[in-house]
Protein backbone atom coordinates (compact mmCIF):
# COMPACT_ATOMS: atom_id res chain seq x y z
CA UNK A 1 0.00 0.00 0.00
CA UNK A 2 1.13 3.64 -0.57
CA UNK A 3 1.61 6.03 2.44
CA UNK A 4 -1.87 7.65 1.20
CA UNK A 5 -3.66 4.70 1.48
CA UNK A 6 -2.49 3.81 4.92
CA UNK A 7 -2.81 7.28 5.96
CA UNK A 8 -6.71 7.24 5.06
CA UNK A 9 -7.13 3.81 6.35
CA UNK A 10 -5.99 5.06 10.01
CA UNK A 11 -8.54 7.70 10.41
CA UNK A 12 -11.67 7.55 12.08
CA UNK A 13 -14.52 6.68 10.52
CA UNK A 14 -16.24 10.38 11.13
CA UNK A 15 -12.71 11.86 9.60
CA UNK A 16 -13.14 9.67 6.61
CA UNK A 17 -16.50 11.33 5.96
CA UNK A 18 -15.22 14.57 6.79
CA UNK A 19 -12.56 13.87 3.96
CA UNK A 20 -14.85 12.23 1.69
CA UNK A 21 -16.98 15.36 1.77
CA UNK A 22 -14.03 17.91 1.02
CA UNK A 23 -13.41 15.87 -1.77
CA UNK A 24 -17.11 15.62 -2.80
CA UNK A 25 -17.04 19.62 -2.44
CA UNK A 26 -13.91 20.38 -4.30
CA UNK A 27 -15.04 18.00 -7.61
CA UNK A 28 -18.14 20.44 -7.08
CA UNK A 29 -16.14 22.95 -7.93
CA UNK A 30 -15.23 21.68 -11.63
CA UNK A 31 -16.12 23.19 -14.57
CA UNK A 32 -16.13 20.40 -16.85
CA UNK A 33 -18.05 17.99 -16.33
CA UNK A 34 -17.28 14.44 -14.92
CA UNK A 35 -17.13 11.92 -17.78
CA UNK A 36 -19.44 9.21 -17.43
CA UNK A 37 -18.33 5.50 -18.36
CA UNK A 38 -20.36 4.30 -20.77
CA UNK A 39 -22.40 1.61 -18.96
CA UNK A 40 -23.72 4.38 -16.27
CA UNK A 41 -25.15 6.31 -19.42
CA UNK A 42 -26.55 2.85 -20.47
CA UNK A 43 -28.34 1.76 -17.20
CA UNK A 44 -29.53 5.45 -16.70
CA UNK A 45 -31.11 4.95 -19.81
CA UNK A 46 -32.48 1.99 -19.27
CA UNK A 47 -34.28 3.03 -16.23
CA UNK A 48 -35.59 6.18 -17.70
CA UNK A 49 -36.81 4.05 -20.24
CA UNK A 50 -38.65 1.87 -18.12
CA UNK A 51 -39.85 4.53 -15.99
CA UNK A 52 -41.73 5.94 -18.85
CA UNK A 53 -43.09 2.76 -19.89
CA UNK A 54 -44.22 1.91 -16.54
CA UNK A 55 -44.28 4.80 -14.05
CA UNK A 56 -45.96 3.16 -11.51
CA UNK A 57 -42.30 1.14 -10.82
CA UNK A 58 -40.90 4.83 -9.05
CA UNK A 59 -42.67 6.17 -6.26
CA UNK A 60 -42.96 9.48 -5.13
CA UNK A 61 -40.80 12.26 -3.07
CA UNK A 62 -42.97 11.81 0.11
CA UNK A 63 -42.32 8.04 -0.40
CA UNK A 64 -38.96 7.82 -0.44
CA UNK A 65 -38.12 10.00 2.49
CA UNK A 66 -40.77 7.78 4.45
CA UNK A 67 -38.90 4.89 3.44
CA UNK A 68 -35.20 6.51 4.64
CA UNK A 69 -36.69 7.87 7.85
CA UNK A 70 -38.26 4.54 8.57
CA UNK A 71 -34.63 2.37 7.73
CA UNK A 72 -33.27 4.53 9.97
CA UNK A 73 -35.63 4.57 13.12
CA UNK A 74 -36.03 0.81 12.40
Amino acid sequence: MDTYTDTIRDLRPADKLRLVEQIWDDLALEETPLPLPDWAVTEATRRRDEMLTDPKLGITHDEAWKRIDKSRNG
